[in-house]
């Protein structure tokens, strides 16, 4: 009798699991899930939790699920689940309350789904390790200080409301937050679980490349999406910068100031491309043997640089009516090219070099060097 009733536990464990970790995970996530179905087992669950939990964020900070006056709140509420000793069932009960009335299709189904399965991403969370515990709970708490930069710097969510940081200082400081953290966590928790990271001669350093690699990452979707976040009442391209230019934020809502403030985009391209050259050092500097690793972090640097390519060559990129993006093909030519540059030792330097001066000459022909 207490066999099976341990094995139907178990089952149920295995099936939230599966569920959240696979279908729902998928649902909401892009181009992350390629990387994480690679990862060894041994880190891919806390990674597809933590990623759910940044995820979660997320939705309540950035979606139409909650009003803008809700999200604040909402996103204290769920902050404060990780800052107490453990989860406190009323007060995902209230998050859940907050949500369950929205219809799905005020935003993405699944991210809807996901805050109803929170309860869930909880019950995974606590047959985590606690080394483990302690990894994501700081990511998660300092990945939603970048939230409440976004909910305290823009005080709506519509074109009427727009604003922008203020600085260049506030934009590195919200790269790290919601995307620099990630590289570092990401660092940490294959150390802590993979046996080809033991004794790395150089951890500290791995740690701050890391921190670039999601810094490079975090900038290259900001420049994708200046179109979208100009709607949504967001210009993360610094205030001061603009004025430098001679332009006012609220310019940024006509498409044909493109060519005025393409000096900025260039710079901020630049700037990116930087991180990700220190993102290219991360990739070569993770242990050999650490072949899945290597691949899940080769597939997002190398689209980045594809996107930093598409974003410097895009005529409408002012526009929320024009997306952004590199094509599925070039998504599957990449990740054809990257299992090569995995078993051949200097096949990534290449690639990764000829994926740069593709971009190094986007950059002459648009007269943007």
């Amino acid at each position: 009798m207490l066999a099976s009733t341990w094995l139907r536990r178990q089952g149920t464990k295995r099936s939230e699991e599966a569920v959240l970790l696979g279908r729902t995970l998928k649902k909401v996530s892009r181009s992350f899930y390629l990387s994480l179905i690679v990862l060894p087992r041994a880190v891919r669950r806390q990674m597809g939790l933590a990623y759910l939990f940044c995820r979660a964020a997320d939705t309540i900070a950035d979606t139409r699920i909650l009003p803008y006056p809700e999200r604040l709140p909402a996103l204290h509420a769920f902050r404060a689940q990780f800052q107490e000793g453990s989860p406190s069932r009323l007060a995902i009960d209230h998050l859940q309350q907050m949500v369950q009335h929205r219809s799905p299709q005020q935003a993405c189904a699944g991210e809807h789904q996901l805050l109803l399965r929170l309860p869930d991403c909880f019950r995974i969370y606590s047959r985590l390790s606690s080394d483990d515990q302690h990894l994501v709970k700081g990511l998660v708490l300092t990945l939603t200080r970048g939230m409440e930069m976004d909910l305290t710097c823009f005080p709506g969510d519509t074109p009427a409301a727009l604003r922008a940081l203020p600085d260049m200082a506030s934009l590195e400081r919200y790269t790290y937050y919601v995307a620099g953290v990630v590289g570092e966590f990401w660092t940490m928790l294959c150390s802590a679980n993979l046996r080809a990271f033991q004794h790395h001669p150089n951890s500290q350093r791995l740690n701050g490349l890391g921190r670039r690699f999601g810094q490079g990452l975090q900038l290259t979707n900001i420049l994708r999406d200046i179109g979208k976040d100009l709607q949504d009442g967001r210009c993360y391209l610094p205030a001061d910068e603009l004025q430098r230019l001679g332009l006012q934020v609220h310019d940024l809502l006509d498409p044909t100031s493109l060519r005025q403030v393409r000096p900025l985009i260039t710079s901020l391209i630049r700037c990116a491309l930087e991180h990700l050259d220190d993102a290219s050092c991360y990739v070569q500097s993770l242990p050999r043997r650490a072949l899945r690793v290597r691949l899940s972090c080769m597939w997002p640097l190398l689209f980045a640089v594809q996107t930093l390519e598409a974003v410097c060559r895009s005529e409408g990129l002012l526009s929320h009516q024009e997306r952004v993006k590199i094509s599925r093909q070039a998504v599957y030519r990449t990740i054809l090219h990257s299992l090569w540059c995995s078993i051949c030792p200097s096949g990534f330097p290449r690639y990764y070099a000829s994926q740069r001066q593709r971009l190094e000459h986007a950059l002459s022909s648009t007269g943007a060097a």
